[in-house]
């Protein structure tokens, strides 16, 4: 009996579907986890009528004095520091502005910490070697108006 062989061409076309598959998956973890990653410290920043910060490739050094007194920090694209001591805070200021020195420098505090923390805090930042600092408010809100 003689051997039939089959010939076969090899295929030409790339099976997308485990790529697809691949790609969804990606994208629901991605989906669960930049909500997570966007948290911050509650602060109830005062309203003021002020020029809103231009969009910068890198975010600046942020300094949170929340309603008791205690800081944060957030710096590097979301690296984040919370309970921060005064030293620490003067530590980790002045090694990010060794290596950023002209990047600003920008203190977030809630509306009912006291005046005196909030400029305790700049204070830290210029010893640290801060150039440029700068405070974050609020937007005011507009007034609804009636129809």
């Amino acid at each position: 009996m003689p051997r039939r062989t089959k010939s076969r061409k090899p295929m030409s076309e790339i099976n997308v579907v485990p790529y697809i598959d691949v790609m969804l998956v990606l994208l629901v973890i991605f989906m669960i986890t930049v909500p997570l990653l966007t948290e911050g410290v509650k602060v109830e920043l005062p309203q003021a009528e002020a020029n809103p910060i231009e969009e910068e490739a890198k975010r600046p050094f942020v300094v949170t004095v929340q309603a008791d007194g205690r800081l944060s920090v957030v710096y590097d694209d979301d690296r984040k520091r919370e309970d921060l001591d005064r030293q620490t805070l003067f530590e980790l200021a002045a090694a990010y502005l060794r290596v950023n020195p002209n990047d600003p420098v920008l203190v977030k505090g809630d509306r009912n910490v006291s005046y005196e923390k909030v400029v305790e805090a700049m204070v830290i930042l210029q010893r640290a070697g801060a150039k440029r600092l700068g405070l974050l408010t609020q937007p005011p809100e507009e007034p609804k108006r009636k129809r």
